[in-house]
């Protein structure tokens, strides 16, 4: 189990405080939503901790076969619904990756970050587009 702390600073603004490191992020609600669009949105880092996560887990098997990741970068977009209810309903995530297209490790990768926690405990109704380009 982790703790976050958060407190609501007013004017649709946010502080979270990560319980076992103490880290900080603000949140403020969209622009597009009544807010100042000051900071991540509550949606925004939902849309971000799929495509960390799918790094992240990435990362992990990468370590395990020796392999080197370091200068991966990836996209995320966040599309919301068009209609109510207000909800995230796309997301989509472009990964560049150090490793050439024909690398053996290429769809065991590619499984991991499709299978990520995030990944699999968001309702089944968010669209996931992960695009995986290898340019080792």
């Amino acid at each position: 189990m982790v703790e976050f702390a958060i407190t609501y600073q007013g004017e649709l603004h946010c502080e979270a405080v990560h319980g076992p490191s103490g880290a900080r992020i603000e949140t403020d609600a969209p622009v597009d939503n009544h807010g100042r669009g000051a900071a991540f949105s509550p949606t925004d880092l939902c849309a971000t901790s799929l495509g960390v996560c799918m790094m992240t887990v990435m990362g992990i098997i990468a370590q395990k076969k020796g392999l080197d990741l370091a200068g991966t970068k990836l996209k995320v977009r966040k599309i919301m619904s068009s209609e109510p209810p207000r909800r995230i309903a796309r997301i989509e995530v472009d990964f560049d990756l150090p490793l050439p297209a024909g690398h053996p490790d290429c769809a065991g990768l590619e499984h991991a970050a499709r299978t990520c926690p995030v990944a699999l405990s968001l309702h089944p109704d968010v669209e996931k587009a992960v695009v995986f380009r290898w340019n080792g």
